[in-house]
């Protein structure tokens, strides 16, 4: 999952509307929704989120956004995924990111703490530091899993894959979704000529293969009192 210059512009970006919105709107709590108000969920990423190789539009943001809404759904995902990232770099955009005011958000990160060889204690607590924000906040969540390189040794494949498990475990409030690629990942047709980022069509295939768990995440979201 490659590095790029995004990072710095996102940041820019994010920043400005944080500053505009005001630090304390964010210390509010997750925002309520008015019937047939548009939900903003958020889709804190790496590469795979970015859509890396891939034309604007094909990536999974905006595929989930499009079956999303033709189910009828006003949903809105914002992308903020950062080719690169780890779990750290996420822990440390995650105030940026929120600066969006999401509904709902997300969590898709990890493939890049096991490219590196990150040890999976470090990824467990960046990982519990953005649940924790997020909860703080009162936002539904979506965590999704991700394996590591298998050759990396199988000790270490049981240990990482354990970070994702236990934290849904031990938070059955979020929403668990096991691996990110499931049913993409090491297929050929489905990949870029590097064999770990979808192609368009594997893009697609992410974004049906997840979209119950994100109905499920959405039916979460808080509504305006009645009245």
């Amino acid at each position: 999952m490659k590095s790029s210059q995004g990072l710095a512009g996102y940041g820019r970006r994010a920043a400005l509307q944080k500053a505009i919105l005001g630090c304390g709107v964010l210390l509010s709590g997750a925002p309520a929704l008015a019937q047939g108000q548009e939900i903003r969920l958020l889709m804190l990423g790496d590469s795979i989120t970015a859509g890396y190789g891939l034309a604007r539009g094909e990536g999974p943001p905006a595929r989930i956004e499009a079956l999303l809404r033709a189910k009828g759904r006003n949903v809105r995902v914002l992308d903020a995924g950062v080719s690169g990232d780890t779990t750290a770099g996420g822990r440390a955009r995650l105030e940026w990111a929120l600066a969006d005011r999401p509904h709902a958000v997300i969590v898709a990160l990890g493939g890049n703490d096991g490219l590196r060889g990150l040890t999976p204690t470090q990824m467990r607590g960046n990982l519990v530091a953005i649940l924790d924000t997020l909860a703080r906040r009162n936002l539904p969540v979506l965590l999704a899993g991700m394996l590591a390189p298998p050759n990396l040794g199988a000790d270490y494949g049981r240990e990482f894959a354990a970070v994702f498990s236990d934290l849904a475990r031990d938070r059955p409030d979020i929403v668990f979704y096991p691996f990110l690629l499931d049913g993409i990942a090491g297929e050929p047709a489905l990949n870029q000529p590097d064999r770990i980022h979808p192609n368009p069509r594997g893009a697609q295939l992410l974004a049906e293969r997840i979209l119950p768990a994100i109905e499920t995440l959405l039916d979460r979201v808080r509504p305006l009192p009645a009245g």
